[in-house]
């Protein structure tokens, strides 16, 4: 549900975003961290394009470090740890699939080529230069005794190591632009996507005042990058289309409705608009009015044409959901996840409704296991404050404090989760859970030493 905010651990994201964002972390040092988005229909989109051109590149792939970002600006990038993230506005300006795979093979070729660690190595060298130039400007103030002097030193010897860092991203970024092509290439994609791509962020850069200049935008175009996109496109030949392209009308339309002023999402879509993407559209729209009956009329139409696509009941289960239906929310979520057993996000989803129907006693040993093997798949914080209350209504005491515990852990509240492993050894718990209880007691001593 691409409306919610992902409950992550952020400390990935604490190490730094390296790949595009170099002039940004080096001019000003800082660096907001972007709100991650979870949908799995859009993530797995995502993922079914990224997945072959890893497998190409030698990449090792793991869908759970494949990110989306509420962010409408046209980037893509990558991390330490192989995670990739895609903004949305990415996917919402793109033209088609064959555009989101060329930007994402270049991203690969930015991981395959190791430049993360390179770059980050480039940033420790230039950061020490700098220091160098602060204490050289202190001597100029010291010798000369104008302070404007020593600005000049500072200031220069900045200018100077920001053009060497960018000129050092320059070489990488046509690194990168070669290996891409290649992975196209060898899964028989045309290169045109990425060339169509790249002109669209050269012309909306323009657009934003921003000078023919590499050395002040994080995706630098230059006459010679863009020669070697023409000259791919006409020695490689590919295809253009994807199989994935009509997946992508209603990704588009999803997004957009979400995430767009309702105004801007209806001059896309029309509501003389009939295609099924359109109606998708409408139907958020619908939803984000609290028109719910329309709303849920029209996920039925689209589910009477579509009845295996798991994302469709699950959409609808939400709007059922906070339009207070919740058996009938229960019902779309669990055939959404019969069709779809491996999504995280509709069990979250199930979870959070079950917990909070009148008569939840039939679910929640059901709840209750399903967290526990999507903690195993990829732990999450929100899991385990869910399995808590899950353990909590089953009356089962002693595994609600633990499950307490592990979401204490997660969210860095060690203390708290000392007092909870605490009172859950008070209430005589079986001997697997004694067991659970000491590993999560020696994994805190040892984060301790």
């Amino acid at each position: 549900m691409v409306a919610k905010i992902n409950r992550l651990n952020f400390q990935f994201l604490q190490k730094g975003l390296y790949a595009f964002c170099f002039s940004v972390f080096f001019a000003f040092e800082t660096f907001a961290a972007p709100s991650l988005l979870t949908d799995d229909e859009t993530e797995t989109f995502i993922c079914n394009i990224v997945e072959p051109i890893f497998k190409t590149a030698g990449v090792s792939y793991d869908p759970h470090r494949i990110h989306l970002l509420n962010d409408m600006t046209l980037n893509a990038f990558v991390s330490d740890g192989n995670h990739l993230f895609v903004h949305t506005g990415t996917l919402l300006k793109a033209s088609n699939v064959n555009e989101i795979s060329g930007i994402l093979a270049h991203e690969t070729g930015h991981i395959a080529g190791g430049h993360i660690m390179r770059q980050k190595l480039k940033i420790q060298d230039l950061q020490t230069l700098s220091a160098i130039s602060l204490i050289a400007a202190g001597a100029t103030a010291v010798a000369s005794g104008r302070g404007d002097a020593a600005m000049a030193v500072a200031l220069g010897s900045h200018g100077s190591l920001l053009n060497s860092m960018m000129a050092y991203q320059m070489s990488e970024e046509r690194n990168a632009d070669e290996s891409a092509v290649k992975y196209l290439k060898a899964l028989g994609q045309s290169a045109a996507g990425l060339k169509n791509f790249m002109k669209t962020i050269q012309k909306n850069n323009r657009l934003s005042g921003y000078e023919e200049n590499p050395y002040f935008r994080t995706h630098p175009m230059s006459m010679e990058r863009m020669s070697f996109f023409e000259k791919a496109v006409k020695d490689n030949g590919g295809k253009t289309t994807s199989p994935l392209d009509e997946n992508f009308k209603f990704i588009q339309a999803k997004l957009s409705a979400f995430l767009l002023p309702v105004e801007r999402t209806l001059l896309k879509y029309p509501l003389k608009d009939k295609s099924d993407e359109a109606k998708y559209a409408h139907a958020i729209v619908d939803f984000r009015q609290k028109k719910y009956d329309k709303a849920n009329r029209l996920m039925d139409e689209l589910i009477a044409k579509q009845p295996q696509n798991p994302y469709f009941y699950q959409l609808k289960g939400q709007f059922l959901f906070e339009n207070g239906k919740t058996d009938e929310a229960l019902a779309a979520y669990h055939k959404s996840l019969s069709l779809k057993p491996s999504s995280g996000e509709t069990t979250l989803l199930y979870a959070e409704c079950a917990l909070e129907a009148k008569n939840n006693a039939p679910y929640l040993q059901d709840v209750i296991n399903l967290l526990n093997k999507l903690q195993i798949e990829n732990e999450s914080s929100h899991a385990w404050e869910l399995l808590a209350k899950a353990y909590h209504q089953k009356g089962l005491k002693a595994e609600s404090l633990y499950a307490s515990a592990k979401y204490s852990v997660m969210i860095d509240n060690i203390e708290t989760a000392k007092k909870q492993i605490k009172q859950a050894r008070e209430l005589n718990p079986s001997e697997s859970l004694k067991l659970k209880l000491s590993d999560l007691e020696n994994e805190l001593k040892q984060e301790k030493d």
